[in-house]
């Protein structure tokens, strides 16, 4: 029964690399240490065409979970890459996760655990900075208004209607019910977008209290071509039906189990 119920939790993890190599290399080799026992199996994407991913020589079968490396002939946007890492995936849960993750434990059979309760769409942890200190990566609706508090006045958010895609644990029903990310935008607004329509389907996202250490880099902010990719996604989000209906929905509900807090 044990063996037949592990079998039913099985967990492909999606990492998309866009010159990451080594922070690749490290996160899978945190995986090998901390989740070997939850993970079935890795796709890497390599995003950029010469990119190289400096795997060390090992033995065949010294990975505990199967190891996939995609190379992209040409460079796709961040949905487009998850989705088709996790298309026809046969595990029963997938995980889309940042290369910059660092792990000191196992968040994954507490994800997964929480991700398999009913009328769960999505289970998240949460992120700490290089510092310590829990990051934002439970945000508002990104509302005009929202934006301007946020980035001009240095207000903090009041509520929490989605979180950042870094690390989240998806029963598979759900993406595939979902068509997972919508390809429509690219690099910015998708996991917005998929936790809108995850609520309106009237799924909930939870925060499970396992942490995970994440070098968040706000390209936006430094480069004119993310930042035009972010204000294009933005006014697409702004005339989507999922932002329109969930203008109506309420904040999150008290996410699963206790509250996040500084370590």
């Amino acid at each position: 029964m044990d063996s037949q119920k592990a079998m039913q939790r099985r967990l492909a993890v999606s990492v998309v690399s866009h010159g990451h190599g080594q922070c690749v290399v490290d996160l899978l080799n945190d995986l090998r240490q901390f989740s070997a026992h939850s993970v079935h199996r890795v796709v890497v994407t390599l995003n950029l065409r010469e990119e190289a991913l400096p795997l060390p020589q090992e033995p065949r079968g010294a990975w505990p979970f199967e190891v996939q490396v995609r190379r992209n002939a040409h460079p796709l946007g961040f949905g487009a890459n998850h989705n088709r890492a996790l298309a026809d995936v046969p595990e029963e849960f997938v995980c889309v996760l940042n290369p910059d993750v660092r792990l000191d434990a196992d968040p994954f059979a507490s994800l997964v655990h929480a991700a398999a309760q009913p009328e769960v769409g999505c289970a998240y942890p949460v992120q700490l900075d290089e510092a310590g200190n829990v990051q934002d990566s439970e945000r508002s609706l990104p509302s005009p208004v929202a934006l301007w508090q946020r980035r001009v006045m240095r207000r903090k958010d009041q509520r929490v209607d989605w979180v950042n895609a870094a690390c989240v644990v998806l029963p598979t029903p759900v993406w595939r019910e979902l068509h997972g990310f919508d390809e429509r935008y690219f690099m910015y607004c998708e996991d917005v977008d998929l936790s809108l329509r995850i609520r309106l389907a009237g799924l909930k996202l939870v925060r499970v209290p396992v942490m995970v250490m994440h070098a968040a880099q706000r390209a936006s902010r430094r480069s004119l071509h993310h930042l035009t990719w972010h204000v294009r996604s933005l006014l697409r989000l702004w005339r989507s039906p999922a932002y329109r209906n969930a203008r109506a929905l309420g904040p999150l509900d008290v996410p699963y189990g206790a509250k996040a807090r500084n370590p």
